[in-house]
């Protein structure tokens, strides 16, 4: 199971529009679109890495011209990361391509293999949510 889940997560993650962007960068951008604003502190968090190695993918985003930083206006100390539209249409086409080829990939498989993996998920998800 694990091999498996881990050749499938690298396979999804390689399914991404062509640009200079890496694979750390490009999941942070889809989070920033997909749930908004969040802090250094918050994508280091979800990531579980140092906020010294999330600073450098931000800041590969804010100089490509995909995020801004913006002061949090409930606490000025903080700092808000977001998506600028270039970075919002980027997010988008790697989410809608990623989908894709998961999509397709699981439409050639027959209902009962689709309703087993359906089953498995549920299950995989209780186990990460544990």
């Amino acid at each position: 199971m694990r091999s498996a889940v881990g050749r499938l997560y690298r396979r999804f993650r390689s399914e991404r529009p062509e640009g200079g962007l890496g694979d750390t960068a490009l999941d942070v951008l889809v989070r920033l679109h997909k749930y908004g604003p969040q802090t250094l502190t918050q994508l280091s968090d979800h990531d579980h890495v140092a906020p010294a190695s999330m600073s450098q993918s931000v800041n590969r985003l804010t100089s490509a011209g995909y995020a801004i930083r913006t002061p949090d206006p409930h606490d000025r100390r903080k700092v808000l990361f977001s998506t600028t539209p270039e970075g919002a249409a980027l997010a988008l086409a790697t989410r809608t391509q990623r989908n894709a080829w998961l999509d397709a990939h699981l439409d050639a498989l027959s209902p009962e293999d689709q309703d087993a993996i359906a089953r498995a998920c549920v299950l995989l998800s209780k186990i990460a949510d544990s």
